[in-house]
């Protein structure tokens, strides 16, 4: 990961006068990780996360907080030193595989869904000299085990989606799809401004909110089916639900009040299906993220009144 700002002087500074500490507490030595190249990690990290103006003492406690041994053990694997997998391994495996298997709910197909990661968590592939691994988008700021249960729905749904859309030819023309009359025209057409700002909520979703909606939205998952995903209660992820649909509509409508329209205007519109919108909703749920996005089951962007 590379910080797409410039290098503070007070992250600079922080991290030269945290690095013995915090490279002691990491581990590094133990896993081949340089402290000049944790050093560039803690860098990057905190450039992305904190604000340009930042102070020392800021970046400092924000460095505190991080999970640090577990950042340290995860690059050191995106970067291929040997004994960090082992040690990934002997830590993660099993919990992986047990994630999977509350996913999958059948032995063979959640060992097949964690070993599916471990070439892609591991690395084996190199772009510019570099080596590409998912491990390397870590940052510390939560749990690895945590961010692993994500990292495994969220191809857990892609599989699922893929899987979907393998239909033979055969299949189609029995269904009659071959013959299927057209869609009719999008009832919205008309307003681009819709269209436009309803794409633009939808992608600034992050990436575990986009794998839940599509989740639930597109292929008919269950509340407590997207729970067992990320390993959490399923009245966590009916609230989470329900927040997300609540806050969407706050945007798109204060976006389209910025764009000119009449709050009566602007709130009719939001009274159709999303489905009739000319919008890209499954190009803007899969930024960043395999989730897709709401076609197969209704969605309507309303919400009552008294929600808003």
């Amino acid at each position: 990961m590379r910080a797409t700002k410039p290098i503070s002087a007070s992250v600079q500074s922080a991290v030269a006068d945290l690095l013995a500490e915090l490279h002691t507490k990491s581990g590094c030595e133990k896993i081949g990780l340089a402290r000049e190249s944790f050093a560039a990690i803690l860098c990057d990290v905190a450039t992305k996360y904190l604000p340009a103006g930042g102070t020392e003492a800021g970046a400092r406690t924000f460095l505190l907080t991080l999970r640090i041994e577990e950042l340290a053990l995860a690059r050191a694997c995106a970067a291929g030193n040997n004994s960090a997998w082992e040690l990934f391994l002997t830590r993660y495996r099993e919990k992986l595989y047990q994630s999977a298997l509350r996913i999958a709910r059948e032995d063979s197909a959640a060992r097949d869904l964690a070993d599916s990661l471990y070439a892609e968590l591991y690395g084996t592939t190199t772009r510019d000299g570099e080596r590409i691994s998912r491990l390397a988008s870590f940052t510390g700021r939560g749990s690895l085990e945590g961010w692993l249960r994500t990292v495994l729905a969220q191809e857990f749904v892609n599989r699922y989606r893929r899987t979907k859309r393998l239909v033979s030819l055969d299949e189609e023309s029995e269904d009659g799809a071959q013959f299927a009359a057209p869609d009719p025209e999008p009832l919205l057409s008309a307003d681009s401004r819709l269209a436009s700002v309803t794409d633009a909520a939808l992608a600034s979703l992050s990436s575990e909110d986009r794998m839940v909606l599509a989740a639930y939205y597109l292929d008919g998952c269950t509340l407590a089916e997207i729970a067992r995903m990320l390993g959490v209660h399923e009245s966590t992820i009916s609230r989470k639900v329900d927040k997300l649909a609540k806050s969407l509509r706050k945007k798109i409508l204060a976006g389209m009040i910025q764009q000119g329209m009449a709050r009566r205007q602007a709130e009719e519109a939001l009274e159709v299906d999303v489905r009739d919108l000319q919008v890209d909703i499954r190009r803007s749920l899969a930024q960043d993220s395999p989730a897709a996005a709401f076609s197969e089951k209704e969605v309507r962007v309303r919400t009552r009144e008294g929600s808003g």
